[in-house]
């Protein structure tokens, strides 16, 4: 089955054009704004990270950087830094750039200041945008598309209606010879078993588990008890009532497919198939690691509904709740509730929600990028020292 996407220097296909404008730390994340705010194509990724982090918290923070800027959807980057934090601005630059795509780097103290900085970031970008434009699309098979799934404001339509229907299109996906990717560790807890059962070879099963318990062990180490946030106030609103119950709704995304892989934040796949990816579940946080991960398009159920997007990839929202997409039309994209109200099977909505993805890696704008929505967060291991 045929797209049309833009194939970068490496072989990697896009379905957008970003040009970012890349932070390496929080002291820049104000600069690059300003930055992207004059260019209409740029876009900035401000985050609060990148300085007096140490070991893994700090590796995991650079290496997300830089999967950011190797992925697909991304045409060139801007890099920018103070010129004295945690997270070098020249090495995260050198590892993008061997992509093949167009880097540029920039330090605010060797510019000479913030307005000396926003200057010549601008005149960078504006160039970089240029050239951009002169770039076209072409025919692509979409065994070339890596497929993001995350679900957020559960409730309990979610594990009857839209993560039933979601695990449809990853099926579909996979069939014809793509990638996709579940995350949230904590919404696996009390089904991880079950989950565990598709692993191709014990080696997968055994690190997908040991992902679970070292999460379960994360929350005791802060002397709490994970049942504390995991259901959340929102989703026990919605009818779900157990972390369990929550898990065995949760995983109804992953459809049937083998699980290839169990990949740690950021990760990307080495091969095709069906992966879990070690994140949060906090929404935007995992969705960061995914496409940190190479994801090019993102599908979110949502019971209760929300808003978020992404400044990398177009996210799809669908929900099991005809309630909710009438009352949040404007934000989601397909009403998932038909199977529940008007007696559609989940085959029909996989279907409707396939062919949908297909538009929308073709060109079509989703709801979250029509109204500009472009929520963005790193996750965090360790506090800041």
């Amino acid at each position: 089955m045929k797209i049309k996407g833009y194939r970068r220097e490496n072989g990697k296909v896009g379905i957008r054009n970003r040009l970012i404008v890349l932070p390496t730390s929080v002291c820049a994340s104000e600069t690059a704004v300003r930055i992207a705010e004059h260019i209409e194509e740029a876009v900035a990724l401000p985050h609060q990270h990148g300085c007096c982090q140490i070991g893994a918290d700090h590796e995991q923070t650079v290496n997300t950087l830089v999967g950011l800027g190797k992925n697909p959807n991304v045409g060139a980057v801007l890099v920018i830094g103070l010129g004295c934090e945690g997270a070098e601005p020249g090495d995260i630059a050198e590892r993008i750039a061997e992509t093949g795509k167009t880097v540029a780097k920039i330090t605010i103290q060797e510019c000479g200041g913030t307005l000396k900085a926003i200057e010549k970031g601008t005149r960078i970008v504006r160039d970089l945008a240029n050239d951009l434009v002169l770039m076209e699309k072409e025919e692509v098979d979409l065994s070339e598309i890596t497929l993001a799934i995350e679900c957020g404001g559960t409730d309990a339509t979610s594990g009857i209606a839209a993560n039933p229907a979601v695990g449809g299109v990853s099926d579909k996906l996979i069939k014809l010879g793509g990638t996709a990717m579940l995350s949230e560790t904590t919404e696996l807890i009390g089904a991880e078993h079950i989950l565990a059962e598709r692993a191709i070879n014990e080696k997968v099963r055994e690190k997908l588990l040991n992902i679970v318990e070292r999460t379960e062990k994360r929350a005791m180490s802060l002397g709490v008890d994970i049942r504390g946030g995991q259901p959340t106030p929102g989703n026990i609103t919605g009818g779900v009532t157990t972390i369990e119950e929550k898990s065995l709704g949760c995983i109804y995304k992953a459809g049937t497919a083998d699980i290839s892989g169990v990949l740690e934040y950021g990760e990307v796949p080495s091969r095709k198939g069906f992966y879990v990816m070690d994140t949060p579940g906090q929404d935007i946080e995992s969705i960061t690691g995914m496409l940190a991960g190479g994801a090019q398009i993102v599908i979110f159920t949502t019971g209760r509904g929300t808003p978020t997007g992404s400044p990398l990839a177009p996210v799809i929202k669908v929900t099991g709740n005809s309630n909710t997409y009438t009352n949040m039309i404007d934000n989601i994209d397909i009403n998932a509730g038909k199977i529940i109200e008007e007696g559609l099977t989940i085959e029909d909505l996989s279907e409707e929600i396939f062919n949908f993805m297909l538009e929308v890696c073709n060109g079509r704008k989703t709801k979250a990028e029509l109204l500009g929505h472009k929520e963005f967060g790193i996750y965090k291991l360790a506090p800041t020292f």
